[in-house]
């Protein structure tokens, strides 16, 4: 799943502690060697999809939490979008080589991460700049907390692994979140 020569290209950012319980999940079932599940995922699954992206690609992650501001009075209330999750991965013959988040990948293309909002502009962009800085991007992900939290920690009663990519794309199809990149239109996740 991940290369021997893993890196976090920035892991002094703030944006680094919303990503790094999902890395820490992601080496506990690489380091098992017997059958292992976290929230019904496991290797087999991961190693699957990985190396069936083409080779060099990246994953996109873009994770939104509705917030909303509350105004003098209680019935004008604006609702405010914040980015709580942000990450691109480079895939390299089936295995991750690197993961960063989105303050790597500012540059005067991008909006500051607080303006980043989950349109369709901003994900173009995103995907722009992640096909400049590591490569086309194979899987991007823009979703909101909720339906992230339904997608990772779902998992079946029984202990066995939950065909996460089934759900996705359920999760796609119902409106809940938006799939892009060179991939949608071959496969499901």
């Amino acid at each position: 799943m991940l290369a021997e020569d893993f890196v976090i290209v920035d892991p002094n950012t703030p944006s680094w502690s919303a990503i790094r319980p999902y890395v820490e999940a992601v080496l506990r079932l690489e380091q098992n060697e017997g059958p292992s599940i976290w929230h019904g995922w496991d290797k087999q699954q991961v190693e699957t999809f990985l190396q069936g992206l083409p080779s060099p690609c990246a994953l996109l992650v873009a994770v939104w939490e509705t917030e909303d501001d509350a105004g003098r009075d209680s019935h004008d209330q604006s609702v405010r979008e914040m980015l709580v999750l942000g990450c691109a991965c480079e895939v390299v013959a089936g295995e991750v080589h690197s993961v960063r988040t989105f303050e790597s990948l500012q540059n005067d293309d991008l909006p500051p991460l607080e303006e980043l909002e989950p349109g369709y502009e901003h994900a173009f962009e995103l995907m722009r700049v992640v096909r400049r800085l590591i490569a086309p991007v194979a899987w991007g992900l823009f979703t909101n907390k909720q339906t992230w939290n339904e997608w990772i920690f779902t998992e079946s009663n029984d202990g066995i692994p939950f065909d996460k990519g089934k759900l996705l794309t359920e999760l796609a199809q119902q409106g809940k979140c938006v799939l892009m990149g060179s991939q949608t239109t071959h496969h499901h996740p």
